[in-house]
């Protein structure tokens, strides 16, 4: 099937182009034109801007959900609730926690994908634990953690299909550098809730750790006798770096300066919880209740606990912060985020021969409409479908 999107703005790989006809032929992206042939379908959506579907790589629920829930119709829910604000692919993202509840979590997960997702489609497990230490916990469980097992990950690996894609541990762990460089192999290796120093986590990333988590949060600081997690993060250009652009986990000038250092390294996560899009109240995050107040998650001690933040949000936060344009923002949502797990190829952004998720917007960046591997799977109730 073949059909060709017209639009008033189009933010393509490499360039913002103005008017003109998208293809997309069998749920890949063809090429951009001025003219198409006599007869064609299309897809009218004048008025409106066509953006890259946007990439989660680590997000625990949403609207009252949550991936620890250990159900089908979590992940589903999850899936169906992220694709009406711009999401088109996700990692499903887990706590530390008891084995038997992370394994049923796991099953979950994978059976929701066998039997179809509603709306945004998984593209791989984020394990967040267990293998973290103490002192920057967070929010995380410190009654289980303990330190790397690579015949324990092999068991959970296989009870995931292979599909875990991306874990996250404390590289001062024992035994953690032995694990690093054989799991690194076969997923994406991160670097979380840590009180490692600067030589411990450069030591990580030489043998195989790839990406550091929640930049700022959970991790040792930057000092300048001891630049920490955080200087090792910012200063190595083989990793990439989560960041919460929301306001409250990171300092707008931080977040910005970040962006000046890591360039298309930065990907922007949500680290949202199931509290995002409910009112203020008090939620669970795994086994520890959260206050949610103006938005903004906590636990009972007074850390922050995840986020409430929809990824869009976290674009236009950028955005404004760093006056950059909008096109470069974007992508650091869609096709860092897909480039950190090696799928650059397939997914992120608008080029001929990717798959054809994007997003329809208007000029205050509502989402419209979203369309995964080119069918249209949400449209805003108010908007009259125009084909």
């Amino acid at each position: 099937m073949t059909y060709y999107i017209i639009a008033d703005r189009f933010l393509l790989e490499n360039e913002e182009r103005k008017k003109g006809y998208l293809e997309v032929k069998n749920g890949v992206f063809g090429e951009f034109r001025d003219k198409i042939p006599e007869n064609s379908e299309v897809k009218d959506w004048s008025g409106f801007m066509i953006a890259p579907g946007l990439f989660d790589t680590h997000i625990h629920g949403i609207k009252g959900h949550d991936v620890m829930d250990g159900t089908v119709e979590a992940i589903k829910e999850i899936s169906n609730t992220i694709v009406q604000l711009g999401v088109t692919r996700f990692l499903p993202t887990t706590l530390t926690s008891s084995d038997e509840i992370l394994e049923q979590a796991i099953k979950a997960i994978v059976s929701a994908v066998d039997s179809g997702l509603p709306g945004a489609q998984s593209e791989g497990i984020f394990l967040e634990g267990p293998y973290f230490t103490d002192k920057h916990k967070g929010a995380q469980n410190a009654r289980y953690f303990k330190n790397p097992d690579e015949a324990e990950f092999k068991k959970w690996q296989e009870l995931a299909n292979g599909t875990i894609t991306k874990i996250a541990l404390a590289p001062e762990r024992e035994h953690a550098i032995d694990f690093i460089k054989e799991v690194s192999k076969q997923v994406l290796v991160s670097i979380a809730h840590t009180d490692a120093d600067y030589e411990c986590c450069r030591h990580a990333v030489d043998n195989g750790a790839r990406c550091y988590v929640h930049l700022f949060n959970g991790m040792s600081g930057l000092h300048h006798r001891e630049p920490g997690a955080v200087g090792a993060a910012l200063t190595d250009s083989r990793c990439y770096t989560e960041l919460i652009c929301d306001g409250h986990h990171v300092h707008p000038i931080l977040a910005s300066m970040t962006l000046e250092i890591k360039k298309d390294k930065l990907i922007l996560i949500t680290d949202c919880m199931r509290a995002g899009l409910m009112p203020d109240d008090v939620y669970y995050l795994g086994e520890f209740p959260v206050t949610i107040s103006n938005g903004i998650a906590k636990t009972e001690t007074g850390s922050l606990a995840g986020s409430t933040l929809k990824l869009i949000d976290g674009i236009q936060n950028l955005q404004k912060w760093s006056n950059r344009p909008l096109h470069e923002i974007w992508h650091l949502g869609s096709l860092s985020t897909a480039a950190s797990i090696g799928k650059a190829d397939k997914f992120g952004s608008i080029k001929s021969g990717k798959v054809a998720d994007y997003v329809v917007l208007n000029s205050n960046l509502t989402v419209i409409a979203t369309a995964v591997d080119g069918v249209v799977k949400y449209v805003r109730d108010e908007i009259p479908i125009k084909f």
